[in-house]
């Protein structure tokens, strides 16, 4: 497939640079890979696979053969030749057919997944794109016009026309601009005063401009420390709740550093990850405490979702 139009951020990404931060390597990875889940399982493809990871902006994709693809994640009013098409489900594109993104309905980030994935080396075990190093997916950095993409060989999926069913019920995101977000308490949480602590969980945050891979930057209530102190250097992730000097919260996301020295006041838990990596500058995100029980319960419902909806995608092709 040749981009013939770039979009504002459209990078190859999987599930990540796994068994390297030991080494200062980040994991990087798709930011919602709920979404990139689902796709891969629409199109029949391992979860793991590489998807197109497309931020905002929408890329202009020309295929050069035909290929099933689908679409998951924010709803970017996507169009086939002109013609718009339905996301989480998957769908055939010919040689010619041309994909475009219109105005972002909502969400942030929308993963195309194609049956078989990409031609593209791996770099330590990933094709994740880790756009600040320069390494993985294609040439290190996001996608440019006029990149040629090779679709790699698969086994051909039995078609026997448009799909009518879909996915959409596993959509995570509403469209609105205020997402309820579930936290534990982080390694510092009783290091922070007790009107901090309240107000994380009682204000509402707005994710700032500046957010990007690396952190979302928060602005709303300053959560203080009962004391000022030197925290050592500890590794972080996904998801780990940050306060600087200025009293403002960083969450750390997919592209994040591995060590982090400010206190750290809650974490997302993971089954909440997507939902903020679907928030928007200008968003409004409200925090809600939970147990590490709790969190593992929700996590393993999901995944239980997710397995039944994998065993029914697989009879709708059989």
């Amino acid at each position: 497939m040749i981009i013939e139009k770039p979009g504002l951020l459209t990078t190859i990404q999987d599930l990540g640079r796994t068994g390297y931060k030991q080494y200062g390597i980040i994991a990087s990875g798709a930011m919602d890979q709920t979404a990139h889940r689902i796709a891969n399982m629409l199109v029949l493809n391992p979860e793991e696979t590489e998807t197109v990871e497309i931020t905002m902006g929408g890329p202009v994709i020309r295929f050069q053969e035909k290929a099933v693809i689908a679409m998951t994640g924010g709803h970017f009013s996507p169009a086939v030749n002109g013609q718009l098409v339905k996301m989480y489900r998957p769908l055939l594109v010919d040689d010619g057919d041309v994909l475009s993104f219109g105005h972002p309905k909502n969400g942030l980030r929308c993963y195309l997944a194609v049956h078989g994935g990409f031609s593209i080396e791996n770099v330590m075990h990933s094709k994740s794109t880790y756009l600040r190093a320069g390494i993985g997916g294609y040439k290190g950095r996001a996608l440019e016009k006029g990149d040629e993409i090779q679709l790699k060989a698969a086994k051909p999926i039995r078609w026997t026309g448009p799909m009518k069913w879909s996915a959409e019920s596993f959509r995570l995101h509403d469209g609105g601009t205020r997402k309820n977000v579930r936290v534990l308490p982080g390694l510092d949480y009783d290091a922070f005063t007790e009107e901090s602590r309240a107000a994380l969980i009682k204000k509402e945050f707005i994710v700032k401009p500046e957010s990007d891979r690396m952190g979302y930057r928060l602005e709303g209530e300053r959560l203080s420390l009962k004391k000022q102190t030197e925290f050592i250097s500890e590794a972080v992730s996904f998801g780990t709740i940050q306060v600087p000097a200025d009293g403002q919260p960083i969450i750390l996301m997919a592209d994040s550093q591995t060590l982090g020295g400010y206190a750290k006041i809650a974490q997302v838990a993971t089954v909440d990850q997507a939902v903020v990596a679907q928030a928007k500058p200008g968003d409004r995100l409200t925090f809600e405490m939970i147990s590490l029980k709790e969190a593992q319960r929700l996590l393993l419902e999901q995944e239980r979702e997710l397995k039944i909806l994998k065993r029914a995608i697989q009879m709708k092709y059989s």
